[in-house]
């Protein structure tokens, strides 16, 4: 294996950046929407105005970044893009290499909960047997990875560089999961086989049905509702159409304005509307992973994603998996149906949790690693 050249990395906003943020807070304009429509129209202007206040006045980024900081942090470059990640080695001997990947509007930040019972279990109530060394990048064009400078990172081009990674720090042997996009990157994992890749680990996979006669016989009625809700969540996601279209447009407006980036990130977070109630959610833990969108000014490039995987076709949910899958499904979630992901995918491991959401990083690590646990235990 070829070892990468690995160099540290800490979190360090100029304090003149802090500064500008706080100062564009105090000058928004803010838009008009029709009284007592709440989230009807979009992200709730009251909700808006309150966390834009909090921002400006009560959150301190300096104690976040601090609390980031206490996890160890490398920058690397793989395939001439620089990568960040999170890298966490446990003090059992025989822990089983994991690599996390997050989705978007999501970040690196969001497995912070899930890094100490994942890397000692002994100390979190659980099985030493069950350890993980833990890798967490940000994905190319999000966070601290910084924007991408050449056109083709899609899911299949992220899936090889996080396979050079896992090589690259010594790890001969590995497994992955992902949620958001993170799920369609380690699903591209899955389909390119690469060796030592043991078997993978998702939020969700888009699985459609053919429309072939029968196809949906036997199904039960939660199925069913599974498969509309993720016919309309694609019919209606604005934020998935409008990445896969016109990324620069919408980044000239998010990459000027905290709100404007606030609420575009925060929409989905908040469970968008009509797909979803609000969902309560720690101010601190949305402002920490809308700071960084915004430090980093990868509102664009983190769009450019979806625009990718639309150009090349690497979303394409019939590309066959061959890779032992397991697939852990939270409320709220794109809901895939078992029977209808089986037809392109190895499923060997299937769970369904009754709380949580899509972010279920945030909404339930307790659950999310009790699944890796158990799912992963199987490939030590």
């Amino acid at each position: 294996m070829t070892r990468l050249d690995v160099t540290p990395f800490t979190i360090a906003i100029p304090d003149a950046e802090i500064d500008d943020l706080k100062d564009r807070l105090a000058r928004t304009r803010w838009p008009d929407t029709i009284p007592g429509s709440g989230w009807t129209h979009g992200i709730d202007l009251a909700w808006t105005k309150d966390m834009a206040a909090y921002w400006r006045d009560g959150f301190d980024w300096r104690r976040q970044e601090a609390a980031l900081n206490a996890f160890p942090q490398f920058m690397t470059t793989i395939d001439g893009q620089r990568i960040h990640f999170i890298h966490v080695r446990s003090p059992e001997p025989n822990a089983l290499p994991l690599i996390l990947s997050h989705g978007w509007p999501s970040s690196f930040a969001d497995f912070a909960e899930m890094i100490g019972p994942l890397t000692d279990p002994r100390r979190h109530g659980g099985d030493p047997a069950d350890a993980f060394d833990v890798v967490i990048p940000s994905l190319p064009g999000f966070g601290f990875s910084g924007p991408t400078t050449t056109p083709g990172w899609d899911s299949a081009r992220i899936a090889r560089a996080w396979d050079t990674l896992m090589h690259g720090l010594g790890y001969p042997r590995y497994v992955a999961h992902g949620g958001d996009v993170g799920s369609f990157v380690t699903r591209q994992m899955g389909i390119a086989q690469p060796d030592g890749l043991l078997a993978i680990h998702v939020l969700e996979i888009w699985a459609f049905p053919t429309g072939a006669p029968g196809e949906l016989d036997g199904l039960t009625d939660t199925e069913k509702n599974r498969l509309t809700f993720m016919a309309e969540f694609n019919d209606h996601s604005s934020h998935q159409r409008v990445h896969q279209t016109r990324p620069l447009t919408l980044a000239y407006g998010l990459t000027d304005s905290p709100v404007g980036q606030l609420a575009w990130i925060n929409d989905p977070l908040m469970g968008l509307g009509r797909f979803a109630p609000p969902e309560p959610r720690d101010r601190d833990v949305l402002l920490t992973n809308t700071s960084i969108y915004w430090f980093t000014q990868t509102a664009g490039s983190s769009a450019r994603w979806y625009f990718e995987d639309a150009q090349s076709g690497a979303g394409n949910p019939e590309t066959p998996n061959p890779t032992p899958t397991g697939v852990a499904l939270f409320p709220y979630n794109f809901q895939s149906v078992r029977t209808i992901a089986e037809r392109a995918n190895n499923i060997v491991h299937w769970s369904t949790f009754d709380r949580g959401g899509h972010f279920a990083a945030l909404d339930v690590p307790d659950l999310l690693v009790g699944d890796l646990r158990q799912f992963f235990h199987h490939y030590r």
